[in-house]
């Protein structure tokens, strides 16, 4: 007999798991999520948030979405990733990231309701971590995961509690292990993964220092310090990022892999942090020093049985991008409406393997842009000569060459714009970040053909309402002047129809099939004199399909199946796709 039962156990408090608890407890699901450590992340490891991201804690609630605003830094504050040789030294060049070249932001906010921003993990972790908690989901510190057991009805899972040191049983329906890039859950489960970890290493020394004097007027998020001979990154890189503008701070570098971790004290510390940033009696705070390891490995199998991996656990990289907890709470966003709708009754277990087929190719995705991310910084260190020597003296006198009044120094300085501009496929990635679109049995496309891409997959997003993508974003206006966008109108762990004039036999159908398959599903009618009305027009031109025609969208935003028009019996052919998506 089980210390305790619940429908849904989750081991790990990150943005994988606390998403999970939020959206689980939500969506009136039985939940707990647990934390070997006594309270959320110590750190501000990941920091970058993204639209897509932004569009979850939406869905949540927008008190969730505002409240992460209030604590991020917005947008332009996150402004131009900045090459330097200190942050008081000389500047090489920046690039405009995140959004902030002026055509770049145009896609950003055609593109979604949200807005991208700066959120220290420190700061989101808690705000997921209060919104489940509040929500009803019960969770315990200072337990730790040990085994599971699966069989044909849940799953048991024995962990320690390590205030008293006492096992207990948690027996579950079934069990979410988002446990970090070590996780014991993946690998208790089988998972299979590929891949390599422990490619580089990297410490991360965490400060306190006013800086502003050196950076308030070029404001980032990222300053790239080049020092060749520097003891800092092998070829003489530093990262200093910024986590609070502009007093508190993270120094990355690296060291290497193949020799012990580094013992870095406390004087070491400080003067790393005052090379980088050229200021020889800067006064710093220390406040911590970690090492962590490159990865480049991802899972070919995200779950087993009952059992369901997500975040870090199954897709392990660097930072490059910013892809770790916006993939990460993507992963939860994905994963929690379809146990809700299994553990409700209103969908076949079949549903669950859509996870795996809709999830694991995303993360193999993201790991290989990262770890790629890392790779192109190699035609800035060729571009400014720095892998010509591995003499310091020389190295330096390379850098200097491209102030020469010279042929060869133009060329120089062409090859440095080019290869600084072209980090654009880290830094300002919007296509990776918005453009995932699935293929499971949770789509249906009716052999519709998937649209190509117009422009450079990676960087631009390409809105459609192909089944597999995310709906697309458009305002629409309500009876008292209110502006809301489409993704507003869908969501909320529902199921939703959005159709227009002419399409009452869809509303109809899916009033009916809905109650014969015990569905909640939302019908939304969008037209001139309806409950919502396109003034811009911009939903027509976006919707793909003709105002008697409809959309059938996921509680997770995705389209999932679309009508070009009224069909001849829309019920027979909204219960057909229902109950393929369903698993019904």
């Amino acid at each position: 007999m089980a210390d305790i039962a619940t429908d849904v156990l989750i081991i790990g408090t990150g943005p994988a798991g606390s998403t999970s608890a939020a959206l689980l407890s939500t969506y009136g699901i039985d939940v707990m999520v647990i934390n070997r450590y006594r309270w959320l992340a110590n750190t501000p490891r990941a920091h970058i948030t993204n639209q897509r991201t932004m569009e979850v804690l939406r869905d949540l609630g927008r008190e969730v979405e505002n409240e992460a605003y209030m604590f991020a830094m917005e947008q332009d504050l996150m402004g131009e990733n900045v090459f330097c040789t200190s942050l008081s030294g000389e500047e090489i060049g920046r690039m405009k990231s995140w959004g902030k070249h002026p055509l770049s932001r145009a896609e950003h906010q055609m593109s979604s309701p949200s807005l991208m921003n700066d959120l220290p993990q420190t700061m989101m972790e808690p705000l997921l971590f209060k919104t489940a908690c509040s929500r009803g989901a019960q969770a315990r510190m200072s337990t730790e995961y040990l085994s599971h057991v699966q069989d044909k009805d849940g799953v048991t899972t024995t962990c320690l509690d390590r205030l008293t040191g006492q096992q207990l049983t948690v027996r579950s329906k079934y069990l979410i292990g988002a446990d970090g890039g070590n996780s014991k859950v993946a690998e208790h489960a089988g998972l299979k993964f590929e891949g390599k970890m422990g490619v580089g290493g990297s410490m991360n020394i965490l400060f306190k220092a006013d800086l502003s004097r050196h950076v308030a007027h070029r404001p980032s998020v990222l300053y790239w310090v080049v020092q060749p001979g520097a003891d800092v990154g092998g070829i003489g890189m530093g990262l200093v990022r910024a986590v609070r503008p502009w007093n508190e701070w993270l120094i990355v570098w690296g060291y290497d892999i193949n020799q012990p971790a580094p013992k870095v004290d406390g004087t070491f510390a400080t003067k790393v942090v005052r090379d980088l940033v050229g200021d020889p009696d800067l006064e710093v705070e220390i406040q911590s020093v970690t090492t962590w390891t490159v990865n480049n490995m991802y899972a070919t199998t995200t779950q087993n049985g009952r059992v369901f991996c997500m975040g870090d656990a199954i897709h392990r990289h660097p930072p490059s991008n910013g892809l770790g907890s916006n993939t990460s709470i993507q992963d939860a966003f994905n994963l929690a409406w379809k146990l809700a709708f299994v553990l409700k009754g209103t969908a076949g277990p079949e549903l669950l393997d859509s996870y795996q087929q809709e999830r694991a190719p995303v993360a193999r995705q993201i790991v290989t842009r990262a770890n790629k991310s890392i790779e192109e910084f190699g035609p800035i260190f060729k571009a400014l000569g720095l892998l010509d020597s591995i003499d310091p003296v020389k190295m330096q006198q390379n850098m200097d060459a491209r102030c020469n009044d010279t042929t060869a120094a133009e060329e120089q300085r062409r090859r440095i714009r080019d290869s600084i501009a072209a980090k654009v496929y880290e830094f300002d990635a919007h296509g990776v970040e918005m453009n995932q679109r699935y293929a499971s049995g949770a789509i249906v496309t009716n052999g519709q053909e998937e649209p190509a891409f117009e422009r450079d997959a990676e960087l631009h997003h390409q809105q459609t309402s192909w089944p597999g993508a995310r709906v697309p974003h458009a305002w629409v206006f309500g009876p008292h002047g209110e502006k809301v966008s489409i993704l507003d109108l869908t969501g909320k762990g529902r199921m939703t129809v959005l159709t227009g004039i002419g399409g009452q036999g869809w509303a109809d159908a899916a009033r009916k099939v809905g109650k014969e398959l015990n569905l909640d599903i939302h019908v939304v009618t969008i037209g001139p004199r309806q409950h919502w009305q396109d003034f811009t027009g911009d939903w027509a031109r976006l919707r793909e399909v003709r105002d008697s025609g409809a959309l059938l969208v996921r509680p997770d935003h995705h389209v999932c199946w679309r009508s070009q028009t009224i069909a001849a019996e829309p019920e027979v052919e909204l219960r057909r796709a229902l109950k393929s998506i369903l698993a019904l």
